[in-house]
């Protein structure tokens, strides 16, 4: 059975909307406010701070509002209207 159109067109703009994109950093880890700058996901450190504040920022579908939490390989960190940033140690 085929899903109805708007039902398809909902799963299909989800597969769209959970691309993840790969961030290479050094091995060792990286902070959470520091991946949030160095991927774009926000301008400035005040404005993580902002965003972790909020309660919006996940890490590996956990919210977590730590600015110094240390991400490791593999971690995926989500924030709204953006898509999800794999941390990948090099």
């Amino acid at each position: 059975m085929t899903p109805s159109p708007p039902l398809r067109a909902a799963v299909l703009a989800a597969r769209r909307t959970s691309t993840v994109r790969d961030v290479e950093v050094r091995s060792g880890g990286i902070d959470l406010g520091q991946l949030l700058k160095f991927a774009g996901l926000v301008d400035t450190g005040g404005d993580a701070k902002a965003l972790l504040s909020e309660g919006v920022v996940k890490v590996n579908d956990v919210v977590d509002e730590r600015r110094g939490r240390t991400l490791r390989d593999g971690d995926i960190v989500t924030v709204p209207d953006a898509d999800p940033v794999r941390v990948v140690e090099v």
